[in-house]
């Protein structure tokens, strides 16, 4: 069965699925076609049912529930740390909500959980690797970074405003989930074999560290390997290979909470498999 695998560019991405394309474990007979996409075109392909297995924001799964199913695996989830609203000087939680911060999408999970943080806000949306030039440059005030500009907006002269893992860890307690894999839920009785195949995966790449690493370098936008490993050792974790009830709690609080104040255009339907 040919499956077409959507993943981001990020580093974290790419090492997950090093085992897949180096055939370092048993596809089950699945034939897989890696598919790199940023994550908002993944998000917004979800929306269509495109690829049969992707990774998308956990902000875009009530859009996509009735399609996909959550696998059990391969989130990317922060515990007091996460996506970071970055500006040229400090600005106050007040100061942020009268100012127009640029977004890297509105159903990235990193802007719902800023919506929560702020309430309404001005935003305007550009790609997640021009915001730090955006914000640098003086063409925007504020701006909300993801993937490696949480570890990189200093050497922009740029100044943390809020830090959303620690903004959430201290409201519930929880590690801030960000980013999940689904699968299609017309693979019907294969989804489970296909999510076995996903976690091998992972657990390879994890017990490989130094090759898994060497090919997600591969995908990375010109970082170094210094800093696309410390991104991997930050989003690549015990939670990775299995949300536990931990990580299963927070997800079902953010999208409550996302629920609570209208982001979804349904009521929930969290299914995992297995």
């Amino acid at each position: 069965m040919q499956i077409r695998l959507g993943h981001s560019p990020d580093p974290d991405d790419a090492f997950m699925f090093w085992a897949l394309a180096a055939g370092a474990i048993d596809p089950r007979g699945f034939e897989f076609e890696q598919v790199v996409q940023d994550i908002q075109t993944l998000n917004e392909w979800a929306l269509e049912g495109t690829l049969e297995v992707t990774a998308i924001s956990l902000h875009a799964y009530p859009f996509v529930q009735g399609r996909y199913v959550l696998l059990p695996h391969g989130a990317s989830i922060g515990a007091g740390y996460g996506p970071v609203v970055v500006a040229r000087r400090e600005l106050s939680l007040e100061e942020l909500r009268a100012t127009e911060i640029v977004i890297p999408g509105t159903m990235t999970t990193a802007f719902l959980t800023l919506r929560l943080a702020l309430g309404d806000f001005a935003s305007r949306e550009l790609p997640f690797d021009r915001i730090l030039d955006e914000v640098s440059s003086g063409r925007a005030d504020a701006g909300l970074l993801i993937h490696e500009g949480q570890l990189t907006y200093a050497d922009e002269g740029l100044t943390k405003s809020l830090d959303l893992g620690e903004w959430w860890l201290l409201e519930t307690g929880l590690p801030l989930p960000l980013g999940v894999n689904v699968a299609r839920r017309d693979l019907g009785e294969r989804l489970p074999d296909l999510s076995a195949v996903l976690l091998d995966s992972i657990r390879v790449g994890l017990a490989n560290r130094d090759e898994a690493m060497r090919y997600a370098m591969r995908f990375g936008r010109g970082i170094d390997l210094a800093l696309a490993d410390r991104f991997v050792g930050m989003y690549v974790n015990e939670l990775t290979c299995d949300y536990g009830e931990e990580g299963r709690q927070a997800v079902e609080e953010l999208l409550r909470r996302g629920d609570a104040i209208g982001a979804f255009p349904e009521p929930l339907r969290l299914d995992y498999i297995g």
